[in-house]
């Protein structure tokens, strides 16, 4: 149980060919490549669409944090 010869696939694109009419054929044909094109180009412009930089968290003002011998200053 080998692989499909050349021979195999000739059949099958004549069936094909005789069942869809060549102008069907064409017309899929040309459509499965609009399809691919423009899965290209959304890909393309996924990659290049400028992503803002992450959200920057700021440290409070030092005079909010209490320092150690500030508090212990503070408790005497």
């Amino acid at each position: 149980m080998g692989g499909f010869s050349i021979w195999h696939w000739v059949i099958v694109l004549l069936v094909v060919l005789i069942l869809f009419g060549r102008g069907r054929v064409s017309e899929i044909m040309g459509d499965f490549g609009k399809g691919i094109k423009s899965f290209k180009q959304g890909m393309n412009e996924e990659e290049t669409k400028p992503t803002a930089p992450p959200a920057q968290i700021s440290a409070p003002p030092a005079e909010a944090v209490p320092t150690t011998e500030a508090s212990k200053t503070e408790q005497k």
